[in-house]
C-alpha cells in the first residue's frame, strides 16, 4: 500500500477535497433530503456563496463559527462554507441546554452561529450569544421567517452573499473542528481536530468501507452529523468517495425504513441501538433493508447477538470499528473478511496501537492481558483548545491515552472490555460491565440493557442492571438472575434488576450509563 505522502493525501484539506469531488462528479447526487437532491455542482457553488456571506460580516481565518443543527443540506453546506472562509467550525448538540450552549460559545470565542430556528430561544439564553456577530437561522422546510432577534435566515443569508468567494490558503495543520466531548469526566473540551486529521480519518475510513466499484454508493445518515461518528464515517467518508448522503434529521424507526424502501442505500453507519429498534420490528424485511451491504456499527460495544439477528435479516455484514472524538474519531475496524466478532478489529492502515499497564502507563502487555488501550497515527488531535495540562496528560510521546481498558489476542485483534470509569469493583473482583451486559443481550425476552456498579455496605460496590423486555415479554429480576447464574461468576450477577419502558440516550442513540449510574446512587 501506498504511504499517505505518496497518493497525497496528507496534502489535502477538506476543502480541496470537496472541491476535487465536484470537479470529478459535477452532475452526481450529493445529497437526498425527503425527496429532494442536491449534485455536487450545487453544493460546491452553495458552501462557496454561504462562505463569501461569512467573509461579509468580517469572519476571516481562524475565527469559530458554531454550528447547531439537525441532519439536514444547510448543516453540509455551512460546514464546508465555514472552512471556505478560513473559519473553525464549532460544532453543538442541538439537544444542548443554555448552560451547554454558553460554555460552547465561551471556550471557543465563536464570532457567530448557523443554528436551527427553533432553538434560537435557547441560544439567546446564553449571555455570550450577545457577542455573536450573526445567527443563521435553518427552517425545515424553508420558509421566508423574519425574526425579531435580528437573526437572519439561512436562504436569505445564502442568496443575498454578493461578495468574492474568500481565498483562505489553508494549511493541512490548522484546526478544521473544534469537536467537544461529551464531559463525562467534567468540563466539556474542544478537541482540535486539523484538515490533516479529518482527510486521514475520512481516508483511511474509505479504504475499509468502499465497494471498490465504479457505481456511486448510497449513504444513509440518520446518526447526528454534530458528533465525530457520523461527520467523518459517514459525511466526509462518502463525500471523499463522491457518494450520496441521504440525510434524516433523526432516527424515527418508521421513516427510517420508509427511507430505505424509497433509496436503497447500500452503506449504514449507525450505533447498537439502531440496529436493536430495526430487529424488534416484525415487518422490517418488507422495506427492502437487504439493500445494505454493510452496516458500521460504533459510539457504543455491540452486541454479539444483536450483530447476528440484524445481519440474518439483511443479509448484510455489521462491523464494529472503534474511536474517539480525540482521534476524528476512528482507530480501529473489524476487517471485513476476516471479522472477530466482538472485537473491535485491528488498527486501520497508518495507526499503530498497544495495550499498555493501567499503573504505570507505559509497560506494554503481552497477549490477553488486560491495560489502557493507546493508539498513535496522523488522525489524532492537535490537542484540546486552551487545555494544555489536559492535552499533556492524554497526549503523551506522540501516543492518545483513551481512557477504555482493552487487550490485543494473539492474531492483533482488540477487545474493549470497558471504560476506565465505568469498572465496578465488588468484594474486590473487577465486573466489567459489558461482560453482564453481553450474557443480558443474549436473553430471548430482552432488547436492551446497562450494567452499572452502585454502593454496597458489605461489598463496597454491586451490579445492578437496568432492563427493557421485549415487546409481549414477561420477565422478573428472579428469571434474569437465575440465566445470568448459568453463565458468569456469581459476583457478576446483577444483584439488582430494574425494569424500564426505554433507557435515556443520547441524541446519537448511545445508551446514558452515566446517567443511570448517578440515579442508581441516589
Amino acid at each position: 500500500m501506498k504511504t499517505l505522502e505518496e497518493k497525497g493525501i496528507l496534502n489535502l484539506t477538506l476543502t480541496t477535497m470537496l472541491e476535487d469531488v465536484c470537479k470529478r462528479f459535477p452532475e452526481r447526487s450529493a445529497i437526498y433530503f425527503f425527496g429532494n437532491e442536491i449534485n455536487y455542482q450545487t453544493l460546491w457553488g452553495y458552501a462557496q456563496r454561504f462562505a463569501a456571506g461569512l467573509a461579509e460580516i468580517g469572519i476571516s481565518k481562524g475565527d469559530r463559527v458554531a454550528v447547531m443543527l439537525p441532519n439536514s443540506p444547510q448543516y453540509v453546506i455551512a460546514y464546508f462554507g465555514i472552512l471556505l472562509a478560513g473559519g473553525i467550525v464549532v460544532q453543538v448538540n442541538p439537544m444542548s441546554v443554555e448552560r451547554e450552549i454558553e460554555h460552547f460559545l465561551s471556550d471557543s470565542g465563536a464570532k457567530a452561529m448557523v443554528v436551527y430556528g427553533p432553538f434560537l430561544p435557547k441560544v439567546n439564553g446564553a449571555p455570550s450569544s450577545a457577542n455573536l456577530l450573526r445567527k443563521i437561522a435553518v427552517e425545515l422546510p424553508p420558509t421566508d421567517k423574519t425574526y425579531e432577534d435580528g437573526s437572519v435566515g439561512f436562504e436569505s443569508f445564502v442568496a443575498g452573499a454578493a461578495g468574492p468567494v474568500p481565498q483562505a490558503n489553508l494549511s493541512p495543520d490548522e484546526v478544521a473542528v473544534l469537536q467537544y466531548t461529551g464531559g463525562t469526566t467534567g468540563r466539556s473540551k474542544g478537541a482540535m481536530l486539523t484538515h490533516r486529521n479529518l482527510i486521514v480519518n475520512a481516508y483511511q475510513s474509505h479504504l475499509l468501507l468502499s465497494g471498490g466499484g465504479e457505481e456511486q454508493e448510497r449513504v444513509l445518515v440518520a446518526i447526528p452529523l454534530f458528533h465525530v461518528y457520523a461527520m467523518t464515517a459517514a459525511m466526509n467518508t462518502g463525500i471523499f468517495g463522491g457518494s450520496q448522503l441521504i440525510l434524516l434529521p433523526r432516527f424515527e424507526l418508521q421513516e427510517v425504513l420508509e427511507t430505505i424502501k424509497a433509496t436503497q442505500p447500500q452503506l449504514f453507519p449507525g450505533v447498537p441501538t439502531m440496529y436493536v429498534a430495526i430487529n424488534a420490528h416484525p415487518k422490517a424485511e418488507e422495506y427492502g433493508i437487504s439493500s445494505i451491504r454493510l452496516c458500521v456499527s460504533g459510539s457504543a460495544p455491540m452486541p454479539v447477538g444483536v450483530m447476528r439477528e440484524f445481519e440474518a435479516k439483511t443479509q448484510g455484514t455489521v462491523i464494529e470499528g472503534y474511536g474517539l472524538t480525540e482521534a476524528a474519531p476512528v482507530t480501529h475496524f473489524n476487517p471485513i473478511d476476516y471479522r472477530k466478532p466482538g472485537s473491535i478489529g485491528t488498527p486501520v492502515p497508518f495507526t499503530e496501537a498497544k495495550i499498555v499497564d493501567l499503573h504505570d502507563g507505559t509497560t506494554e502487555l503481552p497477549a490477553n492481558e488486560i491495560g489502557e488501550l493507546v493508539v498513535r497515527g496522523p488522525q489524532v488531535m492537535k490537542g484540546y483548545w486552551n487545555m494544555p495540562d489536559e492535552t499533556e496528560n492524554t497526549l503523551r510521546d506522540g501516543w492518545l491515552f483513551t481512557g477504555d481498558i482493552a487487550r490485543k489476542d494473539e492474531d492483533g485483534y482488540y477487545y474493549i472490555i470497558d471504560r476506565k470509569k465505568d469498572l465496578i469493583i465488588a468484594s474486590g473482583y473487577n465486573v466489567y460491565p459489558r461482560d453482564v451486559e453481553e450474557v443480558l443481550y443474549q436473553h430471548p425476552a430482552i432488547q436492551e440493557a446497562v450494567v452499572v456498579g452502585v454502593p454496597d455496605e458489605y461489598r463496597g460496590e454491586t451490579v445492578k442492571a437496568f432492563i427493557v423486555a421485549k415487546q409481549g415479554a414477561a420477565l422478573s429480576e428472579e428469571e434474569v438472575q437465575e440465566y445470568c447464574r448459568d453463565k458468569m461468576a456469581s459476583y457478576k450477577v446483577p444483584r439488582i434488576v430494574e425494569f424500564r419502558t426505554e433507557l435515556p440516550k443520547t441524541a446519537v442513540g448511545k445508551i446514558l450509563r452515566r446517567a443511570l449510574k448517578e440515579e442508581a446512587r441516589r
